[in-house]
């Protein structure tokens, strides 16, 4: 089997910039949203800075602050706050889905080069901006497209999670009625113990059947451990 010479990672696992740094090898991040999300996030630092973010008061989500104009990020005209990415939602200035997401994207410019989900006659100015800063991107986009062209015995084998996958849960969800409830908190969301039981009684107290994914380190500092109760 050949060496490793080139390590592929996706956007927001810049820690494989370190691991090729290391290898002595290059390193290219793959962003699979747009080129304007991305400039989105690599500006939150800045929306940070002008003290834009994070909101003053919860009532900035209702009260007509989203639509402040936006007109000094490069490569996006006529944008509200509104129109960025919506994790800058928030009055909690350590977030941490804010703050992952601003690193992330600062740390894109530290790899050998950027791909990016998208094609140059739909984002020609933003693509232009970026690369004035990073001159190394390339554009594959839209990827979406390929689903259509690959063989469903293909692509049914396709997993966008790197947990391992315990699929005996489908064939309870098979024996559900239609429109049940599904939970899922994704592989960085974390939370308190409280909150996670306040979820768990609230999807109880609806009477609807569920799946919920729950992930070992989803409670902050700790293992999640729900009981179970008559």
């Amino acid at each position: 089997m050949p060496q490793v010479s080139c390590i592929v990672s996706d956007g927001v696992m810049s820690f494989a910039i370190q691991a090729a740094m290391e290898l002595g090898i290059p390193e290219v991040q793959f962003w699979t949203a747009s080129a304007c999300s991305f400039m989105g996030y690599f500006h939150y630092e800045e929306l940070i800075q002008r003290g834009i973010i994070p909101f003053k008061d919860e009532k900035d989500i209702s009260n007509g602050y989203l639509d402040t104009k936006i007109d000094w990020i490069p490569g996006m005209k006529d944008i509200r706050l509104k129109d960025l990415p919506s994790l800058l939602r928030t009055t909690d200035p350590n977030d941490i889905l804010l703050d992952f997401l601003r690193q992330e994207a600062q740390n894109c410019f530290k790899a050998s080069a950027m791909i990016i989900n998208t094609f140059n006659d739909a984002e020609h100015e933003v693509l232009d901006a970026i690369a004035f800063k990073f001159p190394q991107i390339y554009t594959v986009g839209p990827l979406g497209l390929l689903s259509q062209q690959m063989p469903e015995s293909e692509s049914k084998f396709i997993t966008s999670s790197l947990w391992k996958e315990d699929l005996e849960c489908l064939e309870w969800l098979d024996k559900m009625e239609p429109n049940s409830v599904y939970v899922n908190f994704g592989s960085v969301t974390v939370m308190s113990d409280q909150h996670l039981r306040e979820f768990a009684w609230g999807l109880a107290n609806s009477k609807y059947p569920f799946l919920w994914v729950i992930r070992p380190d989803v409670v902050m500092g700790e293992s999640a451990n729900l009981r179970r109760s008559s």
